[in-house]
């Protein structure tokens, strides 16, 4: 299993705590210093069947400097937003966890903690 996490979020501490109590092995990603490549969120974004605008944090002052609330939402701007999503990891919405059979949440609500812990540990 694999967490991406922002240790400065409550949200992600909630998440490791929750996979420690389970037992579960998890590697952590501070995607912060280790961000993904448009390519890693574009296969995640997949797993979760969600669209980058989905996932991306609008409120971030980075979101609202390169005006990222106004970008179109279709499908021919994909690309755009994971990019701009890979060369600022901030925007991205966390924690994301991957379990050993793929299946993906973001895990910022006690249901999908509990879908990943007990469906796929």
């Amino acid at each position: 299993m694999e967490i991406w996490i922002n240790p400065r979020c409550s949200k992600c501490r909630t998440a490791q705590h929750e996979l420690d109590a389970a037992g579960v092995e998890y590697t952590v990603r501070r995607y912060l210093d280790d961000p993904p490549t448009a390519a890693e969120l574009t296969e995640v974004l997949g797993r979760l069947g969600l669209e980058p605008w989905d996932v991306a944090r609008l409120d971030e002052p980075t979101a609202k400097e390169l005006g990222l609330p106004e970008w179109p939402r279709e499908p021919a701007d994909r690309a755009r937003w994971t990019a701009a999503m890979a060369a600022h990891p901030i925007l991205i919405q966390r924690p994301i966890i991957t379990a050993d059979d793929g299946y993906t949440v973001i895990g910022r609500t006690e249901e999908a903690l509990r879908a990943v812990l007990d469906d796929h540990t």
